[in-house]
């Protein structure tokens, strides 16, 4: 079976997986690969090849030469390329959704979301054509001092698998409007998205060079990439466990590190709250892609005098759910990412109930002969979940929303900040003085007030703790690929001129 067979002739892929070296797809044969399966059903779509040491060694170096011309372009004129590729993007956003669908197991739908995700990130990278790139510091008479934005150089992008077409573009928009070039490490699970969006950068008329996709594993390929001398920033999504790893590694050449880690958002409802939307948010907030995004609503503290009221709520709309055919319309949810990971999910699950949860609604494999393969977990909703239990510490990458009370304000910031992890949570009340008192309080670096997210591209994703180092979105994430350099220059008559 080809890739052609799978995705349609003329696909992006072309018929068999291939690397993107250096603008060139690179058929490997004779190689260690990596099966890439179909999470909805368990079978196989692809063997994709892992980059040898030697084609790393290449994928940089070539990087290393064509950015120093790259650098040397004008803002606008790299903005016209990267605007170029955010229209082809729109032009293939539905095949590469379908790819996306495929390889990570999201509903079509959502695939398509993300597929204007990935094209929201590039028209923001595409508007830095008109940002400020240094700045005048007031001197002395007869000098100036000048402080100047540059570009770092390589940069080695590690992706995860839960939004894999859409954080390439997170990664590679601003990397690349910023003069840099880039080598992706896109996750062993879903590495078929980056190899299509690189064939895109490619048909938009990026210089060869600029941009490369190596695939294998990140404890193989995505180290020796890190390690290169010629990589001077590192930036990664995925787990707290890999991006202590990374941070490590980088520390030995003492290079910046940008790390968008894992969470444990706490999702609050005050007594005060519209209950019904703040229900309806939770399971959102919850099951977004089957749960698996580090902004997912994590633990729901809910206000001892409505907690009865709100689970009843909760519970309506976690039943509704029925996950079915991510490529069928209208699906809600797909499967996990893969086995490993619904294991992992349930073991989860059954360990809360041996500590004292009850499972509410769901608990384990969908029922029916279309779930008995791929990698399935049911829309779950635990109660009577506390602190003590490990499921209320411990990140879950699956769709299982943990409900616990709250007595008052105190114990209520106790509980939400005594998480290792910082990046998101959730506050619903229609108190201001309430809201902003939380705000202030809670010890996370995004919160949303009464609403569901995602995050947006203009703002800044950043965590706190173990939840990470810096973001790729909006000008913040935008200046992570930014180095300065600063001149003084002494002109006049007491400089002798």
């Amino acid at each position: 079976m080809t890739l052609e067979t799978i995705f349609g002739p003329g696909t992006l892929l072309g018929d068999e997986p291939a690397l993107m070296i250096a603008g060139e797809r690179r058929v490997l044969t004779d190689v260690v690969s990596t099966p890439v399966i179909n999470p909805a059903t368990g079978g196989v779509i692809a063997e994709v090849p892992h980059a040898s040491e030697e084609t790393v060694d290449e994928a940089v170096t070539r990087a290393a030469v064509a950015q120093r011309a790259w650098a040397r372009r004008t803002h606008q004129e790299r903005a016209e390329i990267l605007a170029r590729a955010r229209d082809l993007i729109e032009l293939h956003s539905e095949e590469i959704a379908r790819i996306v669908t495929l390889e990570q197991g999201k509903p079509l739908e959502h695939a398509r979301g993300e597929m204007q995700a990935a094209q929201n990130f590039f028209d923001f990278a595409v508007s830095q054509k008109y940002r400020n790139i240094g700045e005048m510091v007031a001197t002395e008479s007869g000098e100036q001092l000048l402080v100047r934005e540059e570009p770092i150089g390589v940069v080695a992008a590690i992706l995860p698998w839960n939004f894999p077409a859409a954080i390439f573009c997170r990664k590679v928009a601003p990397a690349l409007m910023a003069g840099n070039a880039i080598v992706v490490k896109p996750a062993e699970l879903t590495p078929l998205s980056a190899l299509a969006l690189a064939q895109v950068l490619d048909a938009a008329g990026l210089p060869a060079g600029l941009l490369s996709v190596v695939c294998g594993p990140g404890r193989e390929t995505g180290s020796r990439l890190i390690d290169h001398p010629s990589v001077g920033m590192v930036t990664m999504t995925g787990s707290t466990r890999g991006g202590r790893e990374i941070l490590a590694r980088a520390a030995d050449k003492i290079i910046p590190v940008s790390l968008e880690l894992g969470g444990k958002a706490p999702f609050i409802v005050f007594a005060d709250a519209n209950l019904e939307q703040a229900a309806k948010d939770a399971v959102e907030a919850r099951m977004w892609n089957a749960g698996q995004v580090c902004t997912c609503n994590e633990i729901t503290y809910v206000d001892e005098s409505i907690y009865d009221e709100f689970a009843a709520l909760v519970a309506r709309h976690v039943a509704a759910i029925t996950p079915d055919d991510p490529l069928v319309d209208g699906s809600p949810m797909g499967p996990l990412v893969s086995e490993r990971e619904r294991d992992k999910v349930e073991a989860m699950v059954k360990e809360a109930v041996q500590q004292g949860a009850t499972v509410r609604v769901g608990g384990g494999r969908p029922g029916g002969a279309q779930f008995e393969a791929g990698s399935w977990f049911q829309p779950t909703m635990l109660t009577g979940v506390t602190s003590d239990m490990t499921i209320a510490s411990t990140e879950v990458f699956g769709p299982v929303l943990s409900l616990a009370s709250f007595h008052d304000y105190d114990d209520l910031i106790a509980k939400a900040n005594s998480t290792p992890f910082g990046l998101s949570a959730y506050v619903y009340s229609s108190n201001l003085h309430t809201v902003m008192r939380v705000i202030d309080d809670l010890e996370f670096g995004e919160i949303y007030v009464n609403k569901a997210g995602p995050e947006r591209q203009q703002g800044f994703h950043t965590g706190w703790k173990a939840s990470g180092l810096g973001g790729d979105d909006g000008a913040h994430g935008y200046e992570r690929y930014l180095r300065r350099k600063t001149t003084y220059v002494g002109y006049g008559p007491a400089y002798g001129q």
